[in-house]
């Protein structure tokens, strides 16, 4: 992932602009800035409850980096309290999805390939969701899972090691957990192919992806 200065200064400044509502402003500039930064291009918010003020920090990001916004929310009620608070224009431009938020990671409703997802702890399935989250993003060819809220609730450590993830805590807002995730490991195998004309092998090496992730 190529990272820009400028698409990350750009939204942390027009997050800041959002004013009140704006109601968690280091959280919202942080993965604003972190989002356009990496340019990522399918942002998937998860939140507890209703959109809120991370919904419109990544779709400012979207915005800078010519992304897709979305976000996932359990019921109807939900999804009417997200409308309201995101307003006609916001919502518009908003990818808004009710459902379970684990298996439309994964592939359902077109958000599998999410290459930048918030996931808060306070979800009662955030484990899971974590666990699909990082799937998605590797699949994608690589992103960032953020963990908002991570102080509040104990997830189990991430070992990394001899995947390329990279895994950091930071105090902001109620505890941020930024899991950079590589792209999805790939396995080879050799194939041989025998001509029926010439009697010559010819040998071919294939790969695939793997399927494995590491569960919160």
């Amino acid at each position: 992932m190529a990272w820009s200065a400028e698409n990350a200064t750009k939204a942390f400044l027009r997050t800041l602009k959002l004013g009140n509502k704006a109601a968690e402003p280091d959280v919202a500039a942080f993965v604003s800035a972190l989002a356009a930064g990496s340019g990522s291009r399918l942002l998937v918010d998860v939140p507890a409850g209703p959109a809120g003020p991370t919904m419109l920090a990544l779709l400012t990001a979207a915005q800078q980096t010519g992304g897709r916004a979305a976000c996932i929310v359990r019921g109807p009620e939900e999804l009417r309290a997200s409308i309201e608070f995101l307003g006609p224009e916001h919502a518009a431009r908003v990818n808004l999805v009710v459902g379970d938020a684990a298996r439309l990671l994964l592939g359902g409703g077109g958000l599998g390939g999410a290459d930048f997802v918030l996931v808060d702890c306070r979800l009662e399935n955030h484990a899971r969701v974590f666990g699909a989250a990082q799937a998605s993003a590797a699949e994608a060819g690589g992103g960032f899972v953020v963990v908002r809220n991570a102080a509040l609730c104990d997830l189990p450590a991430v070992d990394g090691s001899g995947r390329g993830l990279r895994v950091d805590l930071l105090p902001i807002g109620g505890g941020l957990r930024v899991c950079r995730v590589p792209t999805a490991a790939r396995r080879s195998q050799w194939v041989v192919r025998v001509d029926e004309c010439t009697g010559e092998e010819h040998v071919f090496r294939i790969t695939s992806p793997r399927k494995k992730w590491i569960e919160a």
